[in-house]
Formats: structure tokens, sequence, C-alpha cells
């Protein structure tokens, strides 16, 4: 329960993943809470969905985690789903026709996979990759000043690449850490996150591997949180949208709702996405220059395709890259192996396709043709296979953009008002567009409002 001695007021605005972790963190810690979410639920970007006809909850995008995170460990455990990570040590690559191969991400299998995935690159080739692919972690920790100005393409050709290990290997791997293809990624924002996966690395004597979440997005994030919530007394407001934070002589006094009402406050963290800034700000000295870096930042679209097929597409695992084609899946995630569970008639294949530009546009149905296509190509069981359910995600704006001239652009929790706080992937993190760097953020502003006298 809150410490009745601690009448301060922390109001959190927005529900999403960084403002969850906030509003878990202030509560453990004995603080009045209020956490302020404009729709009719919680976890924003992240959560599951219902599909009509089914019984095989999908999430409104696949998700998966890396293990050097930290903060996003610290949050599982608050709120009770830790055991619900999974980190098979490896994925495979996926050619047309069918080709397979397993992609080892740990032990002495990721050296191979430094060396070059390619089935078809020769020793030399290998070795070339593995010199390119040192050269890379050699920039990535001393960074040169012209990774700034450039694309993760442009980096990727200065460092002789060869093009068998980029299509094996870098080129989804930098796309699916930015959500940009490289030839719109700034090389440096790639180099950060190669930076900080290495320090890592050699900090815990271990290779940074990949996982996934073995259940639903609500299960992971949200249902646990709700149970931090309720034996902490956080009030809970939905359908709350937040206007203006009010700012009185240098300090963060309360937040402004849409119906003109003033919820008085203490202490705010404001943890919206950089597309939804605008206006809370305006009492801030230093507001616009936050807004100009939001609006620089921008937005990159996802959108995730949800496939209910009659029968198994027999993935070598349960997370597959498909490479060498034309199409615009990156990832294709096998919802079986990843939950351990045995399919009812329908097996659901979860497919990810990052900066997805063109795709956005175009209608549900379309995608779904355009998906089951490809997927025909890589996956001959596909062949003849029918699709039971189809469920289209398109998330315009599923996070901010990190192309070419926004390495510098991402603004710090602290504010210039000493009880006012951002939080959110798109503030400055040891990470990029990611569930850890929405946590991280948090855990810096909940610490740093912590920490401050009373």
């Amino acid at each position: 329960m809150v410490d009745a001695s601690d009448s301060r007021r922390f109001v959190v605005i927005g529900g999403g993943l960084a403002g969850l972790a906030a509003a878990v963190w202030l509560a453990e810690a004995g603080k009045q809470v209020t956490l302020l979410e404009r729709r009719g639920r919680l976890g924003g970007r992240t959560q599951a969905m219902r599909v009509s006809g089914v019984d095989d909850l999908p999430d409104n995008g696949q998700h998966v985690v890396a293990s050097g995170y930290r903060s996003l460990w610290r949050y599982l455990e608050s709120v009770g789903t830790r055991r619900h990570i999974e980190f098979p040590g490896a994925g495979s690559l996926r050619w047309p026709g069918g080709r397979a191969v397993m992609l080892p991400t740990k032990g002495f299998g990721a050296l191979r996979t430094l060396m070059g995935a390619h089935p078809d690159a020769g020793p030399l080739e290998r070795l070339r990759a593995l010199r390119s692919s040192l050269m890379l972690v050699r920039q990535a920790l001393w960074q040169p000043a012209y990774l700034a100005d450039i694309t993760t393409d442009e980096w990727f050709r200065r460092v002789a690449m060869p093009a068998k290990a980029r299509e094996a290997l870098w080129d989804w791997l930098a796309l699916g850490i930015a959500a940009e293809p490289v030839d719109r990624e700034s090389a440096k924002v790639f180099a950060d996150v190669l930076a900080t996966g290495v320090r890592i690395g050699l900090r815990d004597r271990t290779g940074v591997t990949i996982g996934y979440p073995t259940v639903d997005l609500d299960t992971l994030y949200i249902s646990g949180a709700e149970q931090v919530f309720e034996r902490h007394g956080v009030d809970v407001r939905y359908r709350a949208v937040a206007r203006k934070i009010v700012i009185i002589d240098g300090k963060a006094t309360g937040v402004q709702l849409a119906d003109g009402s003033v919820l008085e406050a203490d202490a705010v963290i404001c943890a919206v996405p950089n597309s939804a800034i605008g206006g809370l700000l305006d009492d801030l000295p230093e507001h616009a220059e936050i807004y100009a870096a939001a609006d620089k930042l921008g937005s990159t679209p996802i959108v995730s395709t949800n496939l209910y097929l009659d029968r198994p597409l027999k993935t070598e695992s349960a997370m597959e890259a498909l490479i060498g084609g034309t199409g615009v899946i990156d990832q294709v995630f096998d919802r079986q192996r990843m939950h351990q569970r045995t399919p009812d008639g329908t097996w659901l294949y979860c497919l990810t396709t990052s900066g997805a530009y063109e795709q956005i546009h175009k209608s549900n149905e379309e995608i779904l043709a355009e998906q089951m296509d490809l997927i025909r190509r890589y996956y001959p069981e596909a062949a003849d296979a029918q699709v039971v359910t189809g469920h289209v995600v398109k998330m315009a704006k599923a996070t901010f953009s990190q192309v070419l001239g926004t390495d510098n652009l991402r603004p710090d929790q602290r504010t210039s008002v000493p009880n006012l706080m951002l939080a959110g992937d798109w503030t400055r993190t040891d990470w990029s567009a990611t569930m850890e760097s929405a946590v991280q953020s948090a855990e810096r502003a909940v610490e740093a409002l912590l920490t401050q006298p009373e």
C-alpha cells in the first residue's frame, strides 16, 4: 500500500511501456501515483489483440529481446513475468525455394555467424566477412567522426563487408535494430547499439543473444503491472487526455486535462511518444527545442501480419529471417514453437515488416495476398496452404525514425524543471527504438525524481 507519510503526488502521463514501468517503480517506492492513459486500455504499442473466429491470441507486433537488456529484466521481475522470456541460442535463415540454415547467436557458433552465415560463402569470403565484422566492432567502439554523416549501407561498403555476409546477416540485423532500411538508417545509430551490445558482452563475459516471449504481450507486460497497481493503490485513469503540464515558478504543479480540469501534482513523468508530445510542454522553457527534435525524429511504419494457416510450415526455428528475395517480410515467427503449444486446427505465423513505407498504404487484403505469395516462395509446405484467418496490424507511427541526421536529437529525461521528467523510447538511452529503451528511460526518470530532496 501507499506510504501514508509521503503525501507527494506523482503523475505519469502515458500508459505505454515507459509509463507502466515508471508507475510500477514509483508505486514500489511507496509513492502516491496517478497514471493517465488517453485510451481505454494500457500497453500503448505493446499489447495483445483479439481475432474473431480463432481462440489464439496474437500480438499487435512480434517482439524480440536481447540478453544484454537490464532495465527490461528489472521491470519483468517487478511485475512477475521474467520467466516468460526464452533464449534459444539460434535462429534460422531461409532462401526462396525452402533452403534454410541455422544461425547460432551464442557460444562458438556466434563466431561462425560473424564469419558469414551464407551457405554459399567460400573460405576466403568468410575470412573477409570476419575481418569486416571486427572492423565494424572496432569503429563502433572508437567511432570515426564520419559515422554521423553516412548511412549504414555506406558504412558496410567502407569496411568492405562481403555481399553474402550482408545478405545473410548484417542488412537484416540493421533493419531489425532501427526499423529502417540500411540505405536510410544512420550509421551512427547502428554503431551506438552495436557498441552497447559489445560492452555488455565484455562486461558479462558472454555474447549478447536474441530471445522472445513465450506468452502474449498482455501477459508479459500489462497484467502483472495491473496487479502491482492494485496492491499499491495506483490511480489509473482511462480516457484521460492530458493537454498541458502546468509549470509555475519553475515547478510542475499539475496536468491540465482535455475537460479543462487540472490534476494537481508534485512531480510529473511525461511518457508519451514523440508524435504525441506537442502541446504538453508549452510551459517548459526549452519546449521549442524538444518539439523540434520530436518532429525531426518523425516516425517509421511497421506492418505485422498474423496468418492462421490450415497446416504447418515446418520452420527450422521459432525465428526465421527471409533472405534473398524481393519481398517485404523481414521476419517470420512460429508461434507454436515460441509458446510451446499444440495447434488445434490452425497454425499461427507472425510476419513482421520493418520500415514498411510502401506496404503501410496498401489494403489489408492486398497485404495478406502479398504475404502469402512470399510465404509460398519460401516454404514448400505452403504451396497448397489455405488462410483460415488473416489479421493485419498497420502501425504508421510504430516508433521514431532513425534515419541519417537523427543520431543526436533524442532529448534527455531530465528537463530544466527539476520535478518534470521525460520518458519513452525516443528519449536518450543506450539503445535504439526497443522495449529496453522505453523501460531504461523510465528507470532513469524515476531515479532522478526519487533522488531529489523532498
